[in-house]
């Protein structure tokens, strides 16, 4: 196996499902550690967590306590929160069933910490701590619970805090079992983070995700199948993308081509090729509508028009005339798709020439809207035998694989990346990048990114940006795709001046510079 070198392979980037979890934690258990040394550890930790935040915890705290060893974990926290001197009361919804959740239960009682009766009260201000099931829960949950529970989410009146997974919602799913799922104003995951809390689906729920280290050992981790990594902003600072040599010229920085726009949609052509320019590839040449590229000299000068694209009676590009023209291996990427329509004629014309293309073809778009309606369908993949990323959203990839159905985006993206041999970004708030061994799922991105024709310059920029990286590695890896993409969307969290494609274009290219410039130093 590959080792991979971004992220890093630890327990705050690794995302696992509720099996894996599982898996873990009886082989550390089967290894020496004793059920109770984890608990003690987790609990400990997200105490320590807490007593950082001591506004809080102002007006006393209520701990939820499950029947499992979640409620284990809400025990200890009562426990050393109440030894700290604050007030602690705790209410058991359900019988317990653990014995060392009912020893630490008994021991609170002991010394002195309330064993409410009845449920507390919605509309007081303490905090509330849902300690009810964590990673093993895996039914629905009695609605009155969770009814009570949002009822304090709603009041606002202090706030709920989710022990590992909110309950009521599936750890793998990240949707709730029923109609609805504990609301949290922070999820505190425990160990590794779990893939339903990383779905889009599960953001109504979860507030603010934070990571509780316990201690899985390196080894442990590095033996997980099918890996899956959480990617934030803060890893942008381990970010490493091949060094450009000081006497590189523009035939040696990144040579791309871009096929997009058509006269219905002539914006997603200048998008596209601002985000190109933003890469800092140094030979950018694109074929384009007519009515794009009449005015393209003035707006961007340094593109190369290779061609240009006739519209059918409905203002859809046609693609034919121009791929017969052009030697499309002189390119290092080749880019198709924004904004060039749906013209099922053309595309069976024109389909053979980026399929028998031998560099990386990247698809966007109208390119998978075409190959959704085509005979070969999907099969087009399998068809060309070179690297292809493709840049789909949610409808667009369920157009293109109708037969794929997975609980998950990220199992979605995986199995198209490894049934078609390619590479897929499956765009949406928390985007995936995946191929066929592992994914990366960004995380806490800026939701200003999930706009019209932003998807359009992130296009162009994954085009220039591989095109500079495969002159110095031909055969290019996803992981520099995950990157591409999340560069895009901190450029445009960082754009003070506004949230314009154009204007993120401009950041995007301030970051670029910074970025090589810092390996260069």
């Amino acid at each position: 196996m590959n080792e991979i070198a971004w992220p890093t392979i630890d327990s705050k980037h690794l995302i696992v499902d509720s099996k894996q979890m599982l898996m873990l934690e009886k082989e550390m258990f089967s290894d020496g550690m004793p059920q109770e040394a984890l608990m003690e550890k987790a609990g400990i930790q997200i105490s320590r967590w807490l007593l950082k935040r001591k506004p809080l915890l102002k007006y006393g705290i209520t701990v939820f306590i499950g029947p499992g060893h979640n409620g284990g974990d809400g025990a200890v926290i009562a426990r050393e929160l109440f030894l700290k001197g604050f007030l602690v009361q705790i209410w058991c919804p359900f019988p317990i069933k653990k014995i060392l959740t009912n020893n630490h239960t008994n021991y609170l009682t002991s010394i002195g910490v309330t064993n409410l009766v009845e449920p507390p009260d919605a509309n007081g201000k303490e905090l509330w701590i849902d300690a009810v099931f964590g990673n093993n829960q895996k039914r629905k949950v009695d609605n009155k619970l969770i009814k009570l529970f949002n009822q304090k989410f709603h009041n606002k009146h202090g706030k709920v805090i989710s022990i590992d997974i909110p309950t009521g919602l599936c750890p793998d799913k990240g949707e709730p079992f029923l109609d609805n799922a504990v609301k949290a104003d922070y999820t505190l995951a425990i160990g590794l983070n779990k893939i339903g809390l990383m779905q889009d689906s599960a953001l109504p729920f979860i507030g603010e995700l934070h990571h509780i280290d316990v201690g899985v050992p390196i080894n442990k981790l590095s033996k997980v199948d099918k890996k899956i990594f959480k990617v934030t902003y803060k890893d942008l600072k381990n970010i490493d993308l091949p060094s450009l040599p000081k006497n590189s010229n523009k035939y040696t920085r990144g040579r791309t081509l871009l096929i997009a726009g058509s006269e219905k949609y002539p914006g997603a052509a200048y998008l596209a090729l601002k985000g190109a320019i933003s890469s800092g590839a140094g030979y950018i040449s694109a074929v384009l509508p007519e009515l794009v590229a009449e005015s393209i000299w003035q707006v961007a000068p340094e593109i190369v028009l290779k061609d240009t694209m006739q519209s059918n009676q409905n203002g859809n590009a046609s693609l034919i005339n121009a791929l017969e023209n052009i030697d499309l291996s002189a390119f290092d990427s080749v880019a198709v798709g924004p904004g060039i329509g749906i013209d099922n004629d053309d595309w069976q014309k024109s389909k053979d020439y980026l399929m028998d293309y031998g560099g990386l073809l990247i698809l966007d778009a109208d390119a998978l809207n075409r190959i959704s309606e085509s005979k070969l369908g999907s099969d087009f993949f399998l068809e060309r035998k070179f690297k292809t990323w493709i840049t789909p959203h949610t409808k667009e990839f369920s157009r293109l694989f109708p037969k794929i159905k997975c609980e998950t985006n990220v199992g979605k993206a995986f199995q198209a990346a490894k049934e078609f041999n390619i590479s897929v970004l499956l765009k949406g708030a928390n985007s995936i990048v995946a191929d066929n061994k592992k994914a990366w799922q960004l995380y806490g991105t800026d939701s200003q990114t999930a706009r019209a024709g932003l998807g359009d310059l992130l296009f162009g920029f994954v085009a220039g940006s591989s095109a500079i990286d495969l002159t110095f590695c031909r055969n290019i890896t996803t992981d520099l795709f995950a990157k591409y993409v999340l560069l895009h969307s901190f450029a445009a969290s960082k754009c003070k001046k506004g949230s314009t494609a154009s204007l993120i274009g401009d950041e995007l290219s301030k970051l670029m510079r910074k970025t090589k410039s810092r390996q260069m130093l």
